[in-house]
């Protein structure tokens, strides 16, 4: 039986998660030194070297059960990794873990055990065998009545997710409507979730774009108003105009065949992470060359 205390002490000493140092441990008698070899000869350390570089690659996805669904984010440093079946399957395990769970924040997420130990300890894992930094960046879960659908989108094979509820209708619809989401880039469902500071901020930018244009200021106010409307148009989902119909807008085609969208959520892998600017294949020769 491994003290709890040696593990404690490898994991300050390694970086390494509480599990893999657990084994490592079982596997050399309890010998710290030992340990470390094995982990080392196990490439599990080389996951903590990993850790400063930049992961704005990876994939969205979304996992549906019944009435509870998840949509998440997990980044690698290079888009042919997240073509990898290993980091697939990684990303299943994961999905589902946290989607069978009651977990509400990413470190609660990270803390579950997946089967191969924590989930962060089970990317670590994978980090090594990878050989590129993988995080778990974001998630959401989501629940529905029975009277609510699930609209499920990927796009790119899962650079753009989109997972919509739409109430009252068929899951058609609401697949649109994620369609929709995916293609247009909306950045609120409605204008009632646009932020005041977000719409005072549009309205004193449109006030003085009219302004320089000379316009008086009566007539810059009447313009800011109809600007203010296409504002809300580009930015806010059902608002859009339907991308089959561009007739009607969003909220009136799903009206149209009885129901209402309720929530959306929109993953665009990296964004708003600073990506690499170096050259990874030299990056790789460098390491070869040493």
């Amino acid at each position: 039986m491994i003290d709890a205390k040696l593990v404690g002490e490898l994991r300050k000493i390694s970086g390494v998660g509480m599990m893999d140092c657990k084994n490592a441990l079982e596997a050399t008698n309890g010998s710290i030194d030992a340990a470390i070899n094995y982990l080392r000869e196990k490439g599990i350390t080389t996951a903590n070297k990993k850790a400063e570089r930049i992961a704005a690659e990876g994939l969205a996805n979304i996992f549906v059960d019944d009435n509870k669904a998840i949509i998440l984010e997990i980044n690698s440093e290079t888009d042919f990794v997240s073509k990898n079946e290993e980091f697939i399957k990684m990303f299943e395990v994961i999905g589902m873990t946290i989607l069978n769970s009651n977990v509400k924040t990413l470190d609660e997420a990270l803390n579950v055990d997946c089967g191969e130990g924590t989930i962060n300890e089970y990317i670590i894992a994978k980090t090594a065998k990878i050989g590129e930094k993988l995080s778990l960046r974001r998630f959401e879960i989501v629940e529905k009545s029975n009277n609510e659908v699930f609209g499920a989108y990927l796009h790119m094979g899962g650079k753009i997710a989109v997972l919509t509820v739409v109430e009252n209708t068929n899951e058609e619809v609401a697949k649109d409507v994620a369609m929709q989401a995916a293609a247009m880039r909306p950045q609120y469902l409605s204008k009632d979730d646009v932020p005041t500071e977000v719409v005072e901020t549009e309205k004193k930018f449109l006030t003085e774009e009219a302004i320089k244009e000379g316009k008086p200021a009566e007539i810059a106010e009447k313009m800011v108003i109809g600007r203010i409307n296409k504002f809300f148009k580009d930015i806010c989902l059902v608002s859009q105009p339907f991308i089959k119909d561009s007739n009607i807008d969003v909220e009136t085609y799903v009206k149209n065949n009885g129901g209402q969208v309720k929530k959306m959520i929109r993953y665009e892998v990296g964004e708003g992470i600073e990506k690499r600017n170096d050259n990874f294949a030299e990056e790789v020769m460098n390491q070869i060359n040493k």
